[in-house]
């Protein structure tokens, strides 16, 4: 039986749109927005119901009303970029929880990275976990797939059999594949699939060099009872002498592995992005979080516009009006061949600075930067170089974060977070937030969701962005408790979500 439900009395935001009205969901899909006041649900239960007679939708169908009064209705939130943990490491999160988390924090969609036990490096598994999730009847998920054979470094022969419409994304999540000439292997059979490469762009070797001074701070923290997220025994004493000087060698000693991470980042997205143009694929960059790979990302794009400019003048005018609208372009046919960039930044990269106390031991990959790097990632939020808000949700269990595994939870925060950080201090307009939150993942992932439009995927969200609440992580869905914002007041809350025009959250 067909279903109608005319949601009311809202504020309809998405990234076109900022203005009162209603939204009529008809099964599935969208079916007609409404702008503008209306006095009383009367008027617009009548207009509903004429659109359902044309629809040829006879008086037994059933029209739910929700009174949105007071809340915003968004498109639903897309994340491309969470670890699910599943299969093989569901003491960290299952199917279940995650999806009771994406769904709490508004997500409509998420995109699960590969590194699991065993590693995703089939399009069996992946189908197989996707119908795990479908079955589980919240949040939409995509399974990607690693872009070497169970993370080994050389086989991309798995990438032959891949198909787009199950595997939007590739990637070797967790690290970097340090071959060039295997990266360069597996970006051209993602170009042939039109598949895309997104990259945890780290130079591995590198990367190595900093593991010795990490290991000597999770030592020293240990010693004197200091956990990898910043908080400590509730004995500590930070005034102490001798834990005044363990604090300093920790700090510094992840100073230094910090550094030499971020000049991993840098070197990587460069290679990264060589790699990508020669495959002519499309590469997304994963978690940018420095000034270095910002600028470089920046550099690529605009030269990509500059070739599409002198390939074809009417679509370089909607390309750079696209990207001055922070709104990624693709053009029917593109000048380089199929090269494409696009890059995500994390709702902690963006929030917290790593310098300051306590977030210099709060242990994540990338770590958190300097208050240049941050300050640098909102700058190209504004000038539309970043595409897209991916939270990087990593939950690992408290013994794992104690002994210094990498990572926190973020799906059930990260709303909250941009809210307060770009929306109320750094004064961009909630239309923006919309934009990278859903409308840009969704273009970058081809999905017909993102935009409160007819004929769109029913996958909203109903938020209240003035409402205040303490990050207590225990009442969290996921199972990783650990996170930079506990104790912390955030603006913007998570009241609705409808996936597929069913309600599955209200609170």
């Amino acid at each position: 039986m067909m279903k109608a439900i005319l949601i009311y009395n809202a504020r309809l935001l998405d990234e076109s749109m900022d203005t009162p009205g209603a939204v009529l969901l008809i099964d599935s899909k969208i079916r007609s927005v409404f702008q503008g006041y209306y006095t009383t649900s009367g008027t617009l239960e009548k207009i509903a119901r004429a659109v359902m007679d044309e629809d040829g939708l006879d008086e037994t169908t059933k029209l739910e009303l929700y009174n949105a009064r007071g809340l915003s209705v968004t498109p639903a939130f897309i994340d491309m970029h969470v670890h699910m943990r599943y299969p093989g490491q569901t003491q960290k999160e299952d199917l279940q929880s995650g999806l009771h988390a994406a769904a709490s924090g508004g997500f409509g969609t998420v995109v699960a990275m590969p590194n699991t036990n065993p590693v995703v490096s089939s399009i069996d598994l992946a189908m197989k976990i996707e119908r795990e999730a479908v079955a589980i009847g919240l949040t939409h998920l995509f399974q990607t797939v690693s872009i070497t054979k169970d993370f080994g470094g050389t086989d991309t022969s798995h990438l032959d059999f891949i198909e787009k419409k199950y595997v939007p994304v590739i990637t070797e999540d967790g690290h970097d594949v340090l071959s060039a000439s295997v990266m360069l292997d597996g970006m051209t059979k993602a170009a042939e699939k039109g598949v895309i490469v997104s990259c945890h762009s780290e130079d591995n070797t590198l990367a190595l060099d900093a593991i010795p001074f990490r290991k000597q701070a999770l030592d020293t923290m240990k010693e004197i009872g200091l956990s990898a997220w910043g908080t400590s025994d509730s004995d500590f004493d930070e005034d102490d002498d001798e834990n005044a000087e363990a604090i300093n060698q920790i700090d510094l000693n992840l100073t230094k592995a910090n550094d030499i991470l971020a000049l991993a980042e840098d070197l990587a997205t460069e290679r990264n992005i060589m790699l990508a143009k020669e495959a002519g694929c499309h590469v997304h960059i994963a978690h940018v979080s420095t000034v270095g790979a910002i600028n470089a990302i920046r550099v690529a794009k605009e030269q990509l516009l500059d070739e599409r400019a002198d390939y074809n003048a009417d679509e370089a005018d909607a390309a750079y009006q696209a990207f001055e609208d922070g709104k990624h372009f693709f053009p029917v046919e593109r000048a380089s061949g199929g090269f494409d960039i696009t890059c995500e930044v994390t709702p902690h990269h963006l929030a917290l600075c790593g310098t300051d106390e306590p977030y210099i031991r709060a242990l994540v990959n990338p770590p958190l930067r300097s208050e240049d790097d941050r300050v640098a990632l909102l700058e190209a939020l504004r000038d539309g170089t970043v595409d897209v808000i991916s939270t990087d949700h990593a939950p690992h269990t408290i013994e794992d974060k104690a002994s210094g595994a990498p990572g926190f939870t973020g799906l059930e925060t990260a709303f909250a977070v941009c809210n307060s950080v770009l929306v109320k201090d750094c004064q961009f307009s909630p239309k923006r937030l919309s934009q990278l939150m859903s409308a840009n993942p969704a273009r970058i992932l081809g999905l017909q969701k993102g935009l409160l439009k007819p004929g769109y995927d029913a996958d909203i969200a109903i938020v209240d962005s003035e409402e205040q609440w303490t990050v207590d992580t225990s009442l969290f869905y996921s199972k990783g408790k650990a996170s930079p914002f506990q104790g912390k007041t955030l603006t913007g809350y998570v009241r609705g979500l409808f996936i597929d025009g069913r309600l599955v959250v209200e609170r």
